[in-house]
């Protein structure tokens, strides 16, 4: 079947209103494919009857999914592809779908990197300038001295060095932001990238957005073990940025040696590293992290995610000066849902064409 086959059926269900310009887009595109839409609350664990018709969910043979809400394989007999709102795919890999069928699958990685980038650099920005002291006081309306101001050690960036853990698309718009701070760049991946063709962004990009060339960084790092991660964690960062997705083999990649290393090779006598985490909390050791925090070893941290989420009332880590915790919800925003039902229109003509999909996700990488 193909997306222009009148017998198919595509389900569209979101905890948001009906993002109606873009649903109007994929009708007219796709003219003779039913399209249903459905508003969901975000409190939903499972597709019922009472949430959306099983007729409906017989007949799919499109769908998308939201926070992990899927359908049982017996619930959707006819369902061929399946995309996802979210980059990762860990909350969705024990689920059967995932798991007893071979049903293709699409992420929206690529849409969340200026959101994201553009909540990491306010982070920054609020921590090295002092911006909540300046709302305090003028909370209390009181004119900030001189004195009083310069105290604060109020810095800027220029000439800092972020090393980015994970050069995805959310990476590369960090690295691009950063870029125009005046900031030095290293990128650390998985597998070496060697050649400028290896460096290249083939995913999803925004226009205006990232690196697709990956020309932003002044090097590369690379490994899969220990030592290499640490050579790069030794080269004098001032911000270490977390972008890497959560497997077994990133749970708890970052603890009280890494935060150790990062300390001990900042280069500046007054400033210690500053960590962001915006992918998952479980990859950092979360007491290593209060530790160094609370030893100096670390200057502060903005943690989008925490482990587990959502962070418990009275644990430490709302009580950590220069802690900044973001509830996860960086990557969202207006244009969030119309930007991954964009990559769901490119994928519906892809499928038409018979080609690989944007964003395409192999069961095999679960396992890599």
């Amino acid at each position: 079947m193909s997306p222009h086959d009148a017998h198919e059926l595509l389900l569209v269900f979101l905890p948001v209103p009906e993002p109606k310009e873009a649903l109007e887009r994929i009708r007219q595109e796709f003219p003779t494919m039913q399209l249903e839409f459905f508003e969901i609350s975000p409190d939903v664990s499972r597709l019922t009857d009472d949430i959306i018709p099983s007729d409906l969910l017989q007949r799919a043979t499109f769908m998308t999914t939201a926070f992990g809400i899927v359908p049982h394989p017996d619930q959707t007999p006819q369902l061929q592809y399946l995309h996802s709102f979210s980059a990762g795919m860990d909350h969705l890999i024990e689920k059967p779908i995932f798991a007893k069928t071979n049903i293709r699958m699409s992420t929206s990685s690529g849409i969340h990197g200026p959101s994201i980038a553009e909540w990491v650099v306010m982070n920054w920005l609020a921590h090295s300038r002092m911006y909540y002291n300046i709302l305090e006081a003028r909370r209390r309306h009181h004119w900030l001295t001189f004195k009083e101001f310069t105290h604060w050690e109020v810095d800027d960036h220029v000439g800092q060095t972020v090393g980015i853990l994970g050069y995805g698309s959310i990476g590369r718009q960090i690295a691009r932001l950063a870029s125009g701070l005046g900031m030095r760049i290293l990128a650390y991946t998985a597998q070496p990238r060697l050649t400028s063709e290896s460096r290249r962004d083939t995913g999803f990009i925004i226009p205006r957005t990232g690196d697709p060339d990956g020309l932003i960084p002044e090097a590369w790092y690379s490994g899969l073990d220990r030592s290499s991660l640490h050579a790069f964690l030794a080269q004098g960062l001032d911000h270490i940025v977390i972008c890497l997705p959560l497997s077994a083999e990133t749970t708890h990649l970052i603890g009280k040696e890494e935060f150790d290393i990062l300390s001990a090779h900042e280069h500046s006598a007054t400033r210690k590293p500053f960590l962001t985490n915006i992918s998952r909390g479980k990859i950092i050791d979360q007491e290593a992290l209060v530790s160094a925090l609370q030893s100096g070893a670390l200057g502060g941290a903005a943690l989008d995610v925490t482990d587990p989420e959502p962070l418990p009332v009275g644990h430490p880590l709302w009580e950590q000066p220069n802690v900044y915790i973001g509830s996860h919800m960086s990557g969202f925003g207006k244009r969030y849902w119309d930007r991954s039902l964009e990559i769901l229109r490119l994928n519906l003509a892809r499928l038409r064409e018979g080609d690989e999909l944007i964003n395409e996700y192999h069961r095999r990488e679960a396992s890599d």
